[in-house]
C-alpha cells in the first residue's frame, strides 16, 4: 500500500515519535508499505511521521531500490557518534520541490532495532550518514530546514504559506 506523504505544516511532523514496542507482522507490513511509498516518491528515506504515524520508525535505501541488500529499517534509532562535516543540497518528501544546502556530519553511527526488534549498530558516510541524520531528525520532530540559515528557512516557510493560501499545498 502506498501512503500519502504528509506535507510540512502538519503537527505530526513537529512532534517526537513514540517508541516502537510491538515487533510483529503488523510492523513488517508497515515497513514493506513504507518502502513502497518511499520508492514511489523517489526518496532514499522515509520516516513514519511522514505518513502520519507518530512512531520512531524509518526506512532508508540510498540505492533507490537497485540493491535489495541496501534496505535499512531503523526502529527506535539513536545517533551514537558523528564525525566531520559535509554540506550538500538536501530535500525532503514532506517539503516537495524545496532544496537547500544543508550541513550534516560526514560520518554517523546509529544504534537501532530492526523489524524483528534485534538491536544493531551501523555506520555510514556521505549520503547514508545524511540519510541517518535526516530521518532521525523526523523522528525527533525536526525537518532539514532547521539546519539551514535563518533567511533561507524563512523564505521556504513564506513560500509554503503562500502555497497553502492559494490551495496548492
Amino acid at each position: 500500500m502506498i501512503y500519502p506523504i504528509v506535507k510540512y505544516g502538519k503537527e505530526v511532523l513537529e512532534k517526537p515519535g513514540k517508541p516502537v514496542v510491538e515487533f510483529d507482522g503488523n510492523l513488517e507490513k508497515l515497513v514493506a508499505d513504507m518502502f513502497e511509498t518511499m520508492y514511489a516518491a523517489n526518496g532514499v528515506g522515509l520516516a513514519a511521521p511522514q505518513i502520519g504515524l507518530p512512531l520512531r520508525l524509518a526506512v532508508i535505501d540510498t540505492t533507490c531500490g537497485e540493491d535489495p541488500n541496501a534496505k535499512l529499517v531503523l526502529a527506535n534509532p539513536e545517533i551514537v557518534s558523528i564525525e566531520g562535516e559535509q554540506v550538500q543540497e538536501e530535500g525532503c518528501l514532506s517539503l516537495p520541490d524545496f532544496r537547500a544546502k544543508t550541513p550534516r556530519p560526514e560520518r554517523a553511527t546509529v544504534r537501532a532495532q530492526d523489524v524483528h526488534g534485534k538491536e544493531l549498530t551501523m555506520s555510514g558516510e556521505g549520503l547514508l550518514a545524511r540519510a541517518f541524520c535526516h530521518e532521525i531528525d523526523h523522528l525527533n520532530g525536526k525537518l532539514f530546514i532547521t539546519h539551514v540559515g535563518r533567511l533561507k528557512r524563512e523564505s521556504i516557510k513564506r513560500r509554503v504559506r503562500k502555497m497553502i493560501k492559494a490551495g496548492e499545498w
